[in-house]
């Protein structure tokens, strides 16, 4: 995945289903493997394929000199950040059934927000959204 942008607002409805928007779907297939991931400090969830999310996890261990397999420390933090990811899949009519667990850590229950960011797309609780929204100012980007 990759040019991914935009908002989009849609619904989970009681089984965990979301609907992924054309725009975010483009090049994913019913083959494509997804991986859903938490952000616990921030309550959002990420959405990679598998090659997106190895790269990234990949690059959070470059910051760390490179995934060494000899060094306990990284050893655990990857098998912790390997053990809150979870697979997902789109299913015919271009769902992902988010798990009821990762649901709660990110506060989703009904109204969801996905937000492409590049190479990978995000899903916001509508309201913890809109108040990250308005507590950025791009202004700081654009003009500073």
């Amino acid at each position: 995945m990759s040019g991914l942008f935009g908002e989009y607002r849609h619904k989970i409805d009681a089984k965990g289903r979301l609907s992924l928007p054309a725009a975010l779907r483009k090049g994913l297939t019913e083959d494509t493997q997804l991986v859903v991931v938490p952000n616990v400090k921030t309550g959002f969830l990420s959405v990679y394929t598998v090659e997106a999310f190895e790269a990234w996890q990949d690059a959070l261990f470059e910051k760390k000199g490179g995934y060494n397999p000899g060094d306990r420390m990284h050893v655990m933090l990857r098998t912790k950040l390997n053990a809150s990811a979870m697979p997902a899949k789109i299913d015919a009519v271009g769902r992902i059934t988010l798990v009821a667990k990762q649901r709660e850590m990110a506060s989703l229950e009904k109204d969801a927000v996905l937000v492409g960011n590049t190479d990978h797309f995000e899903i916001w609780d509508a309201v913890r959204w809109d108040e990250f929204q308005s507590s950025i100012d791009l202004d700081e980007l654009l003009f500073s």
